[in-house]
């Protein structure tokens, strides 16, 4: 097997299980995980340590690293209601981030209700307490400036706890997997998206590859904003947003800013729409499981954000 075919198989898995992460059921009763026998062993996974942070460090705000590789200190917490948003998935408790990113969902969530008559926002995981890697799903999400957005519309009551928990998001793309399901997907969707993807400080917006495409035929007028949208395995009944690293966070490792191509063609979807993508067939042999990242393996100061009291 190739390597590039190999490597496909593997972010597809890791995507698939973020995907499934959106419909995955909470608790109305979560349980303090158990303590940890050795929690000084350096080959322990980092997420075993930073899933147990059940509050965020008390220090100023540090993004700290990478989007999958780093921490977060001084986060703040998404209020679990707003006029135009509602936060699933209490149980997690993943709805820590950087203030930059809680005021971008804050204006996000009101810009969305009027420019596409959006009832508000179902915000499902930004970041643990203290950032870092997570026990379940995302491989980013760890410097508290990604958040992932249900593509379902807000209802106009509040959620109750076990509808939270346990209401699940619309799929968005057809059983082919080659386009969007006309009976999920409307013009307000696309509305939603371009108003995420035109805020100054989104730096990128992951779809799966299906929404990308229909962003493509739909977009009118200025387009622009098309080239902050990329396709990623996955992200079928939501879309992640991922802003830039806030000005003077000089911890921060931020990626090379996306080109201003619209990334519509043909050629530029391909990939997405191939065989072995939108249908990977398993090694025959079985593939070593991938080393869980450990602590050393962090900015270093991410080891001081994780003993803070």
């Amino acid at each position: 097997m190739n390597s590039r075919l190999l490597l496909a198989i593997l972010l597809y898995a890791a995507a698939s299980a973020t995907a499934a992460l959106v419909q995955d059921k909470g608790t109305l009763d979560p349980q303090p995980l158990a303590p940890l026998t050795n929690p000084n062993d350096p080959h322990l996974g980092a997420k075993e340590l930073f899933g147990r942070k059940a509050l965020p460090a008390p220090s100023a705000v540090r993004s700290i690293g990478f989007y999958a590789k780093g921490c977060l200190a001084g986060a703040q917490a998404l209020p679990i209601n707003g006029k135009t948003w509602q936060v699933m998935r209490l149980s997690r408790n993943r709805n820590w981030g950087h203030p930059d990113m809680i005021a971008l969902l804050e204006r996000l969530s009101d810009k969305v209700h009027e420019v596409a008559g959006w009832p508000g926002l179902l915000v499902g995981d930004l970041s643990q307490p203290r950032g870092g890697p997570m026990l379940t799903g995302h491989a980013s999400h760890q410097v508290g400036l990604d958040a992932d957005i249900w593509l379902t519309p807000m209802p106009d009551r509040e959620l109750s706890r076990s509808e939270r928990e346990e209401m699940s998001a619309v799929m968005m793309v057809r059983p082919d997997r080659l386009d969007v399901d006309p009976k999920a997907w409307t013009p307000s969707h696309l509305l939603v998206i371009r108003a995420a993807a035109q805020d100054p400080a989104v730096e990128r917006i992951f779809v799966n590859a299906a929404i990308k495409k229909a962003l493509c035929r739909e977009a009118k007028g200025d387009r622009s904003w098309l080239s902050k949208v990329r396709p990623m395995y996955g992200h079928d009944y939501h879309f992640h947003v991922r802003i830039k690293c806030p000005s003077g966070s000089s911890e921060c490792q931020s990626q090379p800013p996306p080109s201003e191509k619209e990334g519509c063609s043909a050629g530029d979807l391909a990939y997405w729409f191939s065989e072995p993508v939108l249908h990977p067939k398993l090694p025959t042999t079985p593939v070593k499981p991938r080393r869980e990242m450990t602590l050393a393996e962090l900015p270093a100061a991410c080891r001081q954000i994780l003993i803070a009291p």
